[in-house]
C-alpha cells in the first residue's frame, strides 16, 4: 500500500502550520465570528463533498436548504437527504472532537449509518453499462465487491469483502502507530488507505473526507474542504498513488486545499467579508415560502418579518407580502404603522 511522501510536500505542511499560528493569535475566538465561519464551513464542506460524488445541488441550493430547510423544484429528493445527512455528520464530528472519543470501527460504522440515513439504494452501472439500483446497508461493511472506472479508463478494484474487517483493523492499528508523522500527512494517508479498502457499498469518498477531517480537528487544525473544482486533480492523484505507490501528489493536493480552508477561516477572524455564495439570490417562490415559514403561527409587522429575513430587501419583501395577502395565504390587519400579518 502506498505511503511514501517526498520532501516537496514539506513546503505546504510548513505553510499550514504558519497559518495555524496566525489563526491561533485570535484565540479565544469571537463567538459571533466563529458562528459565521462554522455556518460557511458547513455549507462549503457539504456542497463540495457531495458534489464530488455526483450530487446535483448547486452551491446556492445547498446553502438555501441548510439555512432555511427549503427545497427547489427539479432536484432529486435523495440529493437533499444527502445534504441533510452530511451536515448532521459534520455537527456530530464537532461533538466527537469535544468529547475526545476514540476512532474505532464501531464509530466509523455509526458515522456511515448517519451519512446514509433514509437512503436505501444507490444507482450504479451493471453489466453492459446498464444503470441499476444497488441496495445499501448503512452502517454495515460491504458484502459485494466494488470497483471504479478511473479517469484513465481502467477498472480499479477495491478490497474484497471477505478481507474488509482485517484491513480496517490494520488501518486503525497503523493510525495508532503513526503518531510521529506530521498530523496533516497522517490524516491524508488515512484518507488514502480508507479509500483503498472502500469498506462500504456507498459513501466511501465522503466517509474518507469526514474521517480525515476528524483527525485534523483532533490535532487542532480546521477541516480540509476538497473543492469540487479540484475534482480532476484529486482523482488523478488517487489514481497516481494506486499505480505508482507514491502518495506525494495526493498529500500535496489535500495540503493545498487545507491551506485554502485556513486562509478562508483567517479572513473571517480578521473581519474581512467572504465572497457571496453563488446562486444564493432567492427566486420569488422561494422568497414567499421563506416568508410563510418565518411567520409561522406568529403575528408580525413588516419590520419584524424583515428582521427575520434580512436577506430579502425591504421593498421586495413588501411586494411579496402583498402578493401573499392577495393569494389568501396571509391575513392583513390594522392600519398604517399598526399593520400586522398572520397566516390564514
Amino acid at each position: 500500500m502506498a505511503h511514501n511522501t517526498a520532501s516537496r510536500a514539506i513546503e505546504e505542511l510548513q505553510k499550514i502550520d504558519d497559518l495555524r499560528m496566525k489563526i491561533n493569535v485570535f484565540r479565544p475566538f469571537s463567538k459571533g465570528l466563529m458562528a459565521l465561519w462554522q455556518e460557511r464551513l458547513r455549507i462549503d464542506w457539504t456542497y463540495n463533498s457531495n458534489a464530488l460524488e455526483g450530487n446535483t445541488l448547486t452551491y446556492g441550493e445547498t446553502a438555501f436548504f441548510l439555512r432555511e430547510g427549503l427545497t427547489s423544484e427539479g432536484r432529486p429528493l435523495k440529493d437533499y437527504v444527502e445534504a441533510k445527512n452530511h451536515a448532521q455528520a459534520i455537527d456530530y464530528l464537532q461533538e466527537v472532537v469535544t468529547s475526545k472519543r476514540e476512532l474505532t470501527e464501531g464509530f466509523i460504522k455509526e458515522l456511515h449509518s448517519l451519512l446514509l440515513r433514509d437512503i436505501d439504494h444507490t444507482v450504479a452501472r451493471g453489466a453492459g453499462g446498464k444503470l441499476i439500483h444497488k441496495p445499501l446497508s448503512p452502517g454495515k461493511y460491504k458484502v459485494r465487491p466494488n470497483h471504479v472506472l478511473t479517469l484513465s479508463g481502467t477498472i480499479h478494484k477495491y478490497t474484497e469483502p471477505i478481507k474488509v474487517v482485517d484491513e480496517m483493523q490494520m488501518l486503525l492499528r497503523w493510525l495508532k502507530q503513526s503518531k510521529e508523522i506530521h498530523a496533516v500527512e497522517r490524516a491524508a494517508l488515512f484518507h488514502y488507505r480508507f479509500v483503498c479498502i472502500h469498506p462500504f457499498d456507498d459513501g466511501n469518498g465522503r466517509m474518507a473526507r469526514l474521517l480525515m477531517n476528524l483527525l485534523l480537528m483532533k490535532s487542532g487544525y480546521p477541516p480540509c474542504v476538497v473543492r469540487n473544482s479540484k475534482r480532476r486533480n484529486y482523482l488523478q492523484s488517487l489514481e497516481q498513488a494506486d499505480s505508482t505507490g507514491s502518495t506525494e501528489a495526493f498529500v500535496r493536493i489535500l495540503a493545498q486545499e487545507l491551506i485554502h480552508t485556513e486562509e478562508t477561516m483567517l479572513r473571517v477572524l480578521q473581519g474581512k467579508p467572504l465572497p457571496p455564495i453563488p446562486g444564493e439570490k432567492l427566486h420569488r417562490d422561494a422568497r414567499k415560502e421563506l416568508i410563510l415559514k418565518v411567520i409561522g403561527t406568529d403575528t408580525l409587522s413588516i419590520g419584524q418579518i424583515s428582521d427575520r429575513v434580512p436577506r430579502i430587501k425591504r421593498p421586495t419583501l413588501k411586494k411579496d407580502v402583498s402578493a401573499l395577502v392577495r393569494a389568501g395565504k396571509l391575513k392583513k390587519s390594522g392600519k398604517r404603522k399598526g399593520v400586522i400579518y398572520t397566516q390564514r
